[in-house]
């Protein structure tokens, strides 16, 4: 396992934030605050970009943004020591620690020759074909949302929103009968350092098309096109708790540069609810 230093992990958290905008954001001195109706954790969470003044008056501002959305508070910390005081503060307020998740990166070069070796030494029955698409795809959109998705259309249509707010590239994998498989996504923001890398990201196959292969058929196929656009790095975000994703990535030559978690504020009930 490799950490990234901190310069590196500044900038890895710069990327993964212009890569899932949320469309409702604001600073907060030195937290930057988002809000997307709820819809992925990512987009409704405060970065603690810097520390600030007053930690404590930071938090009971945030708690008040958040209020007037009516949102839980909800952090997300790198695996830091800038982050020990912020930990601790929650710590005292009760705040739970949720989804923990690794940060992987690749080069290109050995990304696309290790995902080549493996589907050599590991043949499929019968590959899938893969479409790119400079936008998401309505069955890219169904079979993700299916897989990963948490709501109904509304909530389907704020994620469709933060997908496309940053320029992306969208591989379909769809079977011999044309039928959506396995997704993928391949961000691209454009944003200061961002030059050569690119995120991998709405990684998703189909629970009756799983074990085929089909998603390092989608992780070559995003690499092969970020190659052919100048890029040479690659990032990525996946649970602790996927070993099977990480294993894959691992073959593909992704190693682990930090971690992160989230911290939610404990449900309040008001006097008199039951």
């Amino acid at each position: 396992m490799t950490i990234a230093a901190a310069g590196h992990l500044d900038h890895l958290e710069q990327l993964m934030n212009a890569a899932w905008p949320a469309p409702d954001a604001e600073d907060l001195d030195g937290w930057h605050l988002r809000s997307a109706g709820g819809v992925t954790q990512r987009a409704n969470s405060v970065w603690p970009v810097s520390a600030p003044s007053d930690s404590a008056a930071a938090l009971r501002s945030t708690t008040r943004w958040y209020a007037d959305r009516r949102q839980p508070v909800i952090f997300q910390l790198s695996h830091r020591a800038e982050n020990a005081g912020l930990e601790a503060l929650l710590d005292q307020q009760s705040y739970s620690k949720q989804s923990q998740t690794l940060i992987m990166t690749a080069t290109a070069g050995p990304t696309a020759a290790r995902a080549s070796a493996v589907e050599a030494t590991n043949p499929l029955p019968a590959k899938s074909t893969i479409t790119m698409s400079d936008a998401p795809t309505q069955d890219w959109l169904e079979l993700w949302w299916s897989v990963d998705g948490r709501g109904g259309p509304q909530e389907m249509a704020i994620a469709h929103s933060i997908l496309i707010a940053a320029p992306a590239l969208y591989a379909t994998a769809h079977d011999d009968q044309g039928v959506a498989v396995g997704t993928g996504r391949l961000a691209m923001p454009n944003v200061a350092g961002s030059e050569g890398w690119g995120g991998v990201y709405s990684m998703a196959v189909h629970p009756q098309a799983r074990r085929r292969g089909i998603a390092t058929e989608i992780l070559g196929a995003l690499t092969t096109a970020g190659a052919d656009r100048g890029l040479h790095s690659y990032w990525l975000m996946v649970t602790a708790a996927n070993s099977g994703a990480q294993e894959l990535y691992a073959r593909a030559g992704f190693t682990e540069q930090g971690r992160y978690h989230y911290r939610q504020a404990p449900l309040r009930r008001a006097l008199g609810a039951c």
